[in-house]
């Protein structure tokens, strides 16, 4: 599946997969095949950055 190119739908994507499914940014970007610095860098685009202490975006 595709992730969504979209900055607001990516940061929405991401964070329902790191609530329900993964313990932190890298294990998703390793179980997505995706590059944690391209993701990281497309959500700043909204205005976000990782928070580790709850584990989203915000």
């Amino acid at each position: 599946m595709a992730i969504p190119k979209d900055p607001i739908m990516l940061l929405s994507y991401i964070n329902t997969q790191l609530r329900d499914f993964y313990p932190s940014v890298e294990e998703l970007c390793s179980a997505l095949d995706l590059d944690k610095q391209d993701l990281e860098n497309k959500i700043l685009e909204a205005g976000c950055q990782y928070d580790p202490s709850v584990n989203q975006f915000r």
